[in-house]
């Protein structure tokens, strides 16, 4: 949906948008509209629309009750000498108090 949306806002017959407008309009980056336009160009409208993912997404790291007890870490007291949580310290304290065996610094807590 994005893709067709960002086509028909870069559409120069329709007063195209900058790059720098659509980003802002639909939250994403720069980069992500150069290469719809560029597939757009190079593959054509059918192959930029339907293009598929190539790593299927993973389900989520944490459970409900996992997700309950983060979500009361974070809202408590940050630790001693820190004025709030940091990422890296609710992973660090995640691991610690075993609400989790090990936490990628990628995971969306």
């Amino acid at each position: 949906m994005r893709r067709s949306q960002v086509l028909l806002k870069a559409d120069h017959v329709s007063g195209g948008w900058t790059g720098q407008q659509i980003t802002e309009a639909y939250s994403c980056r720069v980069q992500t509209v150069e290469n719809i336009r560029k597939r757009f160009c190079v593959e054509g409208f059918d192959a930029t629309v339907s293009k598929k993912r190539e790593h299927v997404p993973l389900g989520p790291k944490l459970d409900g009750e996992q997700e309950a007890k983060v979500i009361a870490l974070r809202l408590g007291e940050a630790p001693e000498g820190y004025s709030n949580w940091t990422l890296r310290l609710l992973q660090t304290k995640v691991v610690e108090l075993s609400i989790v065996d090990s936490v990628s610094r990628h995971l969306e807590i």
